[in-house]
């Protein structure tokens, strides 16, 4: 069945209706206004909500601000020590859960990796009722005590938030007390903002102020870049790794992927930010330029069309004729492999339908590899985006402050009166960009989604399985709470949060890892003979109060 077959089934407004038709008449006017249907109009797209509280009682697929600081910015790294202060429960997010990978680094076999362990003050009921913060403080010296490590992160839990632990003043009391160990603290309480959105915006304001510019050291390399919003999940920063060595790029830190403490400090000596995820890192991004003059850029390394034009992105702010030419040499010898591998999957692929509801970057980049297998995307949306995210940074100076947001500290970012130095002049910008090269400019998803297609906001399981039944994908891309839920209605599910046991997934070796797997999903006949008992034999019927 082809495209144009399957999509005459269905009718986006009858789609939206059955949605929202369900609930509440207050419910069902909230919801309304965080679907869209798509009218391909670019940039004059009708507005979209996002950003704005989960409706209570709904199951929805987002993560709390602590998961967004801890697990998704400050997970990925090796030599701190993330100690969580709470009880144990959320402690079991800090267990590499979202299978961030890492390598031994320059150090050898021997070099510091504290990811594998889980570090907790484990709080009780008597530290709830008359405070935790001599706990934390004994966590913190045992943790020195044991590992000596550069720097002791402290992550705070909500029940930390609702008794008023001063963790920032315990952090500070105990970096002065060990004088070479940097500690320091994030109130990132899970209930602080409407999504892991508030954790990331917490993690990047404390990073920026406690670490970044702790080493001026000018590290080796003429193409000096940090890559920002890249968390090395599966292996995809290692494969991006691979393809900047072949082109002679130096990445100087990756946000936060495989990465240091150190890469953090010296982030301030590169050249050039190349934003992958603009949600989670924006703000780094931005902070950066402020202070030390470093520009940024939009790149995306998921896909292999994606993944040269950002390569050539790249080089083009470099203007160097050596690094262009070895950018195309490196393109025209990775792309023949990955072509193949399309070709071949595209005869079993083409014509395939799928929907993406991951992160607030992922539902779009994905949808590159979905379009080289020629599939197409008939509904996507993110979990925690912002508006931009979805309409593009030309509508952030309309957004309104609301109270969640005013929960977020706004760091003021100031030049840095020794250290500021912009790597181009405002001539060699213009010029840049007058040849096509856009700074600090992201259009978000809904420009290059499809005419007709819905894109939703912090889609929950209910409007998930309807979905499902009303327009029966050929696959689904999620994360790990609907995962089983949506193979149980006989549709297979990618998880692309963490990516199961797959991955890389990135560069051009990644495509055709995706490639093979969606191919190897999409095409496995064990989807056609699954039903679930109750669909056998409804042994349970119910009808809503308001019906």
């Amino acid at each position: 069945m082809t495209v144009e077959e399957k999509l005459v089934q269905w009718d986006p407004v009858d789609i939206k209706a059955k949605l929202i038709a369900k609930y509440p008449p207050k419910v069902a006017r909230k919801r309304a206004k965080q679907i869209m249907i798509n009218e391909a109009l670019e940039n004059e797209t009708p507005e979209i909500t996002a950003n704005v509280r989960t409706i209570p009682g709904i199951i929805t697929m987002r993560g709390c601000t602590y998961a967004g600081c801890k697990g998704v910015i400050m997970g990925p790294t090796r030599d701190i020590v993330n100690l969580v202060h709470g009880p144990i429960g959320c402690s079991f997010y800090a267990w590499l859960t979202r299978r961030n990978q890492t390598d031994p680094g320059p150090e050898g076999p021997d070099g510091e990796n504290f990811m594998p362990y889980a570090f907790s003050t484990d709080m009780q009921e008597q530290d709830i009722i008359f405070g935790g913060e001599k706990k934390l403080e004994a966590a913190i010296q045992e943790a020195y005590d044991l590992f000596h490590p550069k720097s002791i992160a402290i992550f705070a839990t909500c029940p930390v938030g609702l008794i008023g632990d001063d963790i920032h003043t315990v952090t500070r009391l105990m970096k002065e007390k060990f004088g070479d160990c940097n500690v320091y603290a994030f109130s990132c309480e899970g209930y602080k903002g409407v999504s892991q959105s508030a954790g990331h915006h917490i993690a990047n304001n404390q990073v920026f102020r406690h670490i970044v510019g702790e080493n001026d050291e000018v590290k080796p390399g003429k193409f000096k870049i940090n890559l920002l919003g890249e968390y090395n999940i599966g292996g995809d920063g290692f494969e991006i790794d691979r393809i900047f060595d072949k082109c002679g790029i130096t990445c100087i830190s990756t946000f936060s992927g495989n990465s240091t403490y150190d890469q953090f400090a010296s982030a301030h000596t590169a050249d050039l930010n190349a934003v992958m995820c603009h949600r989670s890192i924006n703000y780094v991004a931005d902070m950066l330029e402020t202070k030390y003059g470093i520009p940024w850029i939009k790149v995306n390394f998921i896909g292999a069309e994606a993944t040269a034009k950002s390569l050539r992105k790249i080089a083009q702010y470099f203007d160097d004729k050596d690094l262009i030419k070895k950018v195309e040499e490196v393109i025209a010898e990775e792309m023949p492999a990955v072509e193949a591998v399309a070709a071949d999957v595209k005869t079993r692929t083409d014509g395939k339908t799928a929907m993406l509801f991951v992160g607030a970057s992922r539902a779009h980049h994905y949808q590159g590899l979905f379009t080289e297998m020629g599939m197409k995307v008939i509904s996507a949306g993110y979990e925690f985006a912002h508006r931009d995210d979805y309409e593009g940074r030309q509508v952030i100076p309309d957004l309104k402050l609301d109270a969640d947001s005013r929960n977020i500290e706004e760091l003021v970012v100031e030049p840095d009166e020794t250290r500021f130095a912009p790597r181009k002049t405002a001539k060699e910008i213009a010029a840049l960009e007058a040849d096509g090269l856009d700074f600090k400019k992201y259009d978000g998803l809904i420009p290059d989604m499809a005419k007709d297609t819905l894109i939703i906001d912090d889609l929950n399981q209910y409007e998930a399985e309807k979905l499902v039944e009303l327009m029966k994908p050929d696959i689904f891309c999620a994360g790990i709470k609907e995962k089983f839920s949506i193979m149980k209605l006989g549709v297979p599910m990618k998880q692309l949060h963490s990516y199961d046991s797959g991955g890389p997934y990135a560069g051009f070796k990644g495509a055709m890892n995706f490639y093979a797997e969606i191919d190897r999903l999409t095409n496995s006949k064990v989807w056609s003979y699954l039903k679930a008992p109750w669909q056998e034999s409804p042994e349970l019927t119910a009808a809503y109060v308001w019906e």
